[in-house]
């Protein structure tokens, strides 16, 4: 974090010597013809009238402009302000001055987001479950034995594979599902921009086979096992009873009944009420699990065609059926717990039904499968937790719907035209919330706030490329900004990068814990309300980490919402399998609109 002290050369303030100022910028860097928005944050009254901008090197003043909007106050931030620059163009490396005051450098180019959807990739790696490449040993090898399954129970079928959640080592098919999908959605729109570096299981070496259908390879080899046979899902390995402290995944102690590291529970989707601490959950159904299953199963039928044939065969002809569990048992699933009453708690479940059909649809031509998709993407027009100030823990997910897109682009007339309004709608609310906020963040700060700003960006750049439509274009540009450092802490969300740039170093990791490495690639959690860090258990940011300042952002917090680069803080700052999944869409989209604008000046 940087400290300026600001003259009043250019701006008036309400001292007659000097103010503390930030100013927040995307440390990744910027497109030549993207939308480009700073933030000036000063803890004294100050009207900034115009900003320049240098180059980084020389000084020199490259850049003059006036378009500077006033905006409201964040706590100990007086005066706030947005600094436009989007009609600068010129590719190099800069920093934005008011006064006495610079910015960080960043720099402008078609290639700032090269290699970036690969970069992230680093982190579904390490957190391969079944065999790790980061510890180049496997984990977890006796998963699972079953549980709520009316004649397996006590059985142990194998489920190994897959992808740890998060730092407690447990695996859920609504993120990995999720993740697997997202994944997939960004290699097909997205192929040119991704290499060969790794091998199948994650080691060093090229293979023939991109990066990222590796990844989504090992994933689906996973949820395939969790589908052992017709109508048979799985939904849950391991539960909270593993919450015993930090460990490396192949030293597992947790301790289930079967002695420590002697294989862990799998749940299965019965549609009924299962555990949740001393109480139950509010499962109501299967559709929710049952659509992620069909539609990962479909797509994956079709995408890994030309790499995995008789696999994909396989995949293509268990969607049908795991689809049919949905509308069997219409309703959601949701998680377990034993000792605590934290859950991913799903309360919908018509998105993962219309996103399964459509995948159906896409697959086999049927035109059942495109009409059961409209009829269920009618029930749930928008997303709920667009335009809401909260929500509960994963709610409502995943966190955009990518049925509507699909729907928006394969159905016709009226149709089509409905769906594209409800994806608008959906943009137009946020957009309400974000209007007088300085970052332009109208995100609700509840638990995984950063997977949101993820979902809202994808659903901005889907309508952009559908319509054409570039009204939402500066609140896309500040979703994408707030992620890399134009945010009130001036972090990048993403650890190591940019490699130079401000990023979470005291991840909430067990990598991090044992000091065996950094979560690199990691999207965190990101902020949330004060109210939540507050009420929650076992949190804490009295670091003891080497090179950490505990409460290092105490004089940019905002106020409403806290985030805190501390280890012991797992609401703001643990990494996430899924939120870092749902990244590589965006990332994979801006290097190919990069390339674009370079070939187009030429």
């Amino acid at each position: 974090m940087r400290r300026f002290l600001l003259t009043i050369a250019l701006i008036t303030c309400s001292l007659a010597s000097v103010a503390q100022v930030w100013i927040r910028i995307n440390q990744l860097g910027y497109l030549p013809q993207a939308t480009k928005v700073a933030v000036l944050m000063s803890k004294e009254k100050c009207d900034v009238e115009r900003f320049e901008i240098v180059d980084a090197s020389t000084g020199k003043s490259v850049y003059q402009s006036q378009r500077v909007q006033a905006t409201r106050s964040l706590r100990h931030m007086t005066s706030t302000c947005r600094l436009n620059f989007s009609d600068f163009t010129t590719e190099g490396t800069f920093r934005l001055k008011v006064g006495d005051a610079l910015s960080p450098p960043f720099r402008v180019g078609h290639d700032v987001y090269d290699g970036t959807a690969d970069f992230v990739l680093q982190y579904m790696r390490q957190q391969q479950c079944g065999f790790n490449p980061f510890q180049n040993d496997s984990c977890h090898t006796r998963d699972a034995y079953v549980r709520y399954h009316p004649q397996k129970e006590g059985q142990r079928i194998d489920v190994r594979g897959g992808w740890h959640d998060a730092s407690d080592l447990l695996q859920y098919t609504t993120t990995s599902a999720n993740a697997i999908y997202q994944l997939m959605f960004a290699y097909q729109q997205n192929p040119s921009v991704f290499g060969d570096l790794y091998q199948a299981n994650g080691t060093q070496g090229a293979n023939g086979v991109p990066d990222v259908v590796d990844q989504i390879k090992w994933g689906l080899d996973w949820l395939d096992r969790m589908n052992p046979s017709k109508g048979e899902l799985y939904n849950q390995i391991a539960d909270d009873r593993d919450h015993i402290g930090m460990k490396m995944p192949k030293d597992d102690p947790a301790d289930y009944g079967w002695g420590p590291n002697g294989g862990r529970p799998v749940y299965y989707v019965d549609g009924l009420r299962q555990q949740r601490g001393n109480f139950l959950n509010a499962t109501m159904g299967a559709a929710s699990t049952a659509g992620k299953f069909a539609s990962d199963f479909a797509l994956g039928g079709r995408l890994l065609t030309s790499f995995y044939p008789e696999f994909a065969a396989r995949l293509a002809g268990k969607a049908a059926d795991a689809y049919q569990v949905g509308l069997d048992k219409p309703g959601n699933t949701q998680t377990v717990s034993v000792k605590s009453p934290y859950i991913y708690a799903e309360d919908n479940w018509v998105d993962d039904m219309e996103l399964g059909a459509v995948e159906l649809y896409m697959l086999t031509q049927d035109p059942r499968y495109l009409a059961q998709a409209i009829d269920f993407g009618r029930r749930e027009p928008v997303t709920p937790w667009m335009g809401a100030d909260s929500a509960y823990h994963y709610q409502w997910y995943p966190f955009m719907n990518m049925g509507h897109y699909h729907l928006s682009r394969l159905a016709s007339g009226g149709t089509r035209r409905e769906f594209l309004r409800n994806m608008k709608a959906g943009i137009e609310r946020v957009q309400e919330r974000a209007a007088d906020h300085p970052f332009m963040w109208g995100i609700p700060g509840i638990w995984c706030s950063n997977n949101l700003t993820v979902a809202m960006l994808t659903q901005c750049i889907l309508y952009r490329q559908l319509t054409g439509d570039r009204q939402f274009e500066e609140m896309e540009g500040s979703l994408r900004d707030w992620l890399f450092g134009c945010n009130p802490w001036g972090t990048s969300m993403v650890v190591g990068l940019p490699e130079e740039g401000v990023y979470p170093r005291a991840t909430h990791s067990n990598w991090v814990f044992e000091q065996k490495g950094h979560p690199v690639g990691g999207l965190v959690d990101g902020p949330v309300y004060a109210t939540i860090f507050n009420s929650l258990t076992g949190v804490n940011i009295s670091d003891d980490m080497p090179h950490v300042t505990p409460n290092a952002y105490e004089d940019v917090q905002p106020g409403d919402v806290v985030y805190h680069d501390n280890s012991h803080d797992y609401s703001t700052n643990e990494p996430t399998m899924d939120g870092t999944a749902s990244l590589v869409f965006p990332l994979s989209t801006y290097e190919v609109e990069g390339r674009q604008t370079a070939s187009s000046h030429k």
